[in-house]
């Protein structure tokens, strides 16, 4: 049987390794440690930024000092006349069609009138009998006259029949009155042009009725004088007091959009629609050349001087609340403070706003539905409201 020598560790080696082994638990439970301390603060960081919404924030900025405002306008010829016939009957001829040029005076139509020419015979013979009646009572009267001087008649006969030559002198006057009347009718057989012009319109033919008056139906013709024209537009009340007579104004048309017509203000109503809460503005433009057609949509450009409390806002900033309209700003405690705006002008992705907020105002970017007065927000970023320089709104 034999034995292995049991060797023995010397007691410096001992205490070495324990010193390590030592070392090495301390080392674990450190890291360990300062792990949990790292978790929990994240956690708490999570938990923090749970309880404080990330929002983004843009300042409001002033408008320009002078504004370009838009609205479209009517464009109406400066002389414009619808003409109906004067009298009943049926279309003799006609002599110009739409597009003539026409002078003040030249016949556009001839209107047959076989009922007002037999009223017309009529009242000849009513004047031709009333004549006739008057010399008879004339002669009459003068004769009973010489009787009452030989006492051959009494005065009041001869009273009776002067009364009498004087009443058929009456009856004459009102038959040729009359007669007047019927040809002064006649006359408007003639269809005449009342101005130089062009002819827009013809509503009429050949052998067609024809009714007098303009509610039976259409105008026979129209002409137009489109050498000067007049714009009307509906300018909102909260400009209105800007525009001022002779106000020199920009004028487009779709069809020639490259191209702006220099207009003036001729007149504003003076009075406020209340339906719309606009005023009709009527604009006087030249259009010598005949370029520009009557009946035409336009685009009216005023370049108004801007108020100096006037701030933009993107539109994506606006609460729609019961309340009214607001927006969310950030306080000096980083809370958040709900804020009346009233919209001066809503320029599609931009809003004008004249009252609730200042420069000095955090206005919040979209900001969500459930915020209410008094959260606590962090700033993600300030930016300007307004778009940068050569940007449109």
């Amino acid at each position: 049987m034999t034995t292995e020598p049991i060797h023995h560790v010397p007691a410096p080696a001992r205490l070495r390794l324990a010193g390590v082994t030592l070392a090495a638990v301390a080392t674990i439970v450190a890291a360990v440690g300062i792990w949990i301390r790292v978790s929990h603060a994240h956690d708490l960081e999570r938990e923090v930024e749970a309880k404080h919404v990330t929002v983004k924030v843009v300042l409001p900025q002033l408008g320009p000092a002078m504004q370009t405002l838009i609205l479209p306008g009517n464009v109406r010829a400066d002389l414009d006349a619808p003409i109906y016939s004067r009298v009943s009957g049926y279309l003799k001829n006609w002599y110009t069609d739409i597009g003539a040029h026409v002078k003040k005076g030249q016949l556009l139509g001839e209107v047959e009138t076989p009922e007002l020419d037999q009223q017309i015979l009529r009242a000849r013979a009513d004047v031709a009998s009333a004549e006739s009646n008057l010399e008879i009572a004339d002669i009459t009267a003068k004769r009973w006259q010489n009787l009452v001087v030989s006492n051959s008649v009494s005065r009041q006969e001869s009273d009776e029949k002067t009364a009498d030559a004087k009443s058929k002198h009456d009856i004459l006057n009102a038959a040729k009155a009359n007669l007047e009347s019927l040809l002064a009718n006649q006359s408007f057989q003639r269809i005449v042009a009342p101005f130089d012009g062009v002819v827009t319109e013809r509503n009429t033919d050949i052998g067609k009725l024809i009714n007098p008056g303009s509610n039976n139906g259409q105008a026979l013709f129209r002409v137009v004088d489109n050498r000067r024209l007049r714009i009307y537009t509906e300018v909102p009340q909260y400009f209105i007091y800007l525009i001022k007579p002779k106000m020199k104004v920009q004028v487009y048309f779709p069809e020639l959009p490259a191209q702006g017509f220099a207009a003036t203000v001729l007149s504003t109503s003076n009075a406020i629609r209340e339906s719309s809460r606009t005023a009709t503005v009527e604009l006087l433009m030249e259009n010598k050349g005949g370029k520009l057609f009557s009946g035409s949509y336009a685009e009216v450009h005023f370049d108004l001087p801007s108020s100096s409390k006037v701030f933009r806002l993107p539109v994506s900033a606006l609460l729609f609340r019961k309340e009214g309209l607001q927006v969310a700003t950030v306080g000096a405690d980083d809370r958040v403070v709900l804020k009346h705006i009233a919209i001066a002008r809503d320029l599609g992705r931009v809003v004008e706003v004249n009252s609730g907020i200042d420069s000095a105002d955090r206005v919040i970017d979209s900001p969500s539905d459930s915020i209410v007065q008094g959260d606590v927000v962090r700033i993600k970023n300030a930016e300007p409201a307004e778009p940068k320089p050569g940007t449109a709104p």
